[in-house]
């Protein structure tokens, strides 16, 4: 599945956010090697490298798309690199001093059962902080799902979207995290974001849940898809003269491994 940067940061201001309430309960004073998992366009985790210029920021990332944008950040910054790789493969050496995972774990299905061995793995005194969709039984996925497994769809889209198993919540997280023997913080928030334009919601999930059926059909199919899926949303997210009202939940957990 191809990703698109240029879509990905529209709503730029919105899909930043979590980020930056993720990061903020991130209390490291002088990291030396700071990892960022699914680093996309690399434009945030470029804001880790400003943040702690003593420390070498490197972001993981198994779009080729994602990282040939990240690149130009990384140019403009001696601290800060980008390589190609897959989470699901991915394991933390002993010398990262933060682990950073925003809006990512959720396209690896087994993530709940790695965390434990990531954290095992960390040195005393690391941080990992993970930020997840908790919005997959909101309209927005509920009725992606339903319209790809009706009759009309199932036989091209059939097991193609995940289902609204993929994430734990932040208790989950927050018991995985406590059980591997470290200090952690989790929360949930749900932003009511204020989305301008026509069909905003739409245009929202193009830049991420919409891709892979997307990417299973034909471009004809994709267009026929979306004027149906497009149908249901404008009913779920009625306009008003403001814009329109997307609720945005989000699961975060915050860990520190106990010297």
């Amino acid at each position: 599945m191809k990703w698109d940067p240029t879509k990905y940061v529209q709503f730029g201001d919105y899909r930043d956010r979590p980020y930056f309430d993720l990061t903020a309960r991130v209390h490291a004073d002088d990291p030396r090697l700071v990892v960022d998992l699914g680093c996309g366009p690399g434009n945030l985790t470029a804001t880790l490298a400003e943040r702690w210029p003593g420390a070498q920021v490197v972001g993981l990332d198994s779009s080729p798309e994602m990282l040939a944008k990240a690149g130009a950040h990384a140019r403009s910054a001696p601290n800060l690199s980008f390589e190609l790789a897959d989470i699901a493969a991915w394991q933390p050496s002993g010398e990262i001093d933060v682990v950073v995972t925003n809006a990512a774990l959720q396209w690896v299905p087994s993530h709940r059962e790695m965390l434990p061995g990531w954290l095992a793995a960390l040195k005393p005194g690391a941080w990992f902080a993970l930020q997840v969709p908790g919005n997959f039984n909101s309209p927005s996925h509920t009725h992606m799902r339903h319209l790809a497994e009706s009759p009309t769809w199932a036989g091209r889209l059939g097991g193609v979207l995940r289902h609204d198993d993929v994430v734990g919540d932040a208790a989950e997280y927050l018991n995985i995290m406590l059980d591997a023997g470290c200090d952690a913080d989790a929360w949930e928030t749900t932003y009511q974001q204020l989305l301008p334009g026509e069909n905003p919601v739409l245009e929202w999930v193009r830049g991420t849940g919409l891709r892979p059926v997307l990417a299973a059909l034909s471009a004809e199919e994709a267009s026929e898809f979306e004027a149906e899926y497009s149908a249901l949303l404008a009913d779920a997210y009625p306009s008003s003269v403001h814009g329109t009202v997307f609720p945005f939940r989000r699961s975060f957990a915050v860990a520190r491994k106990r010297e």
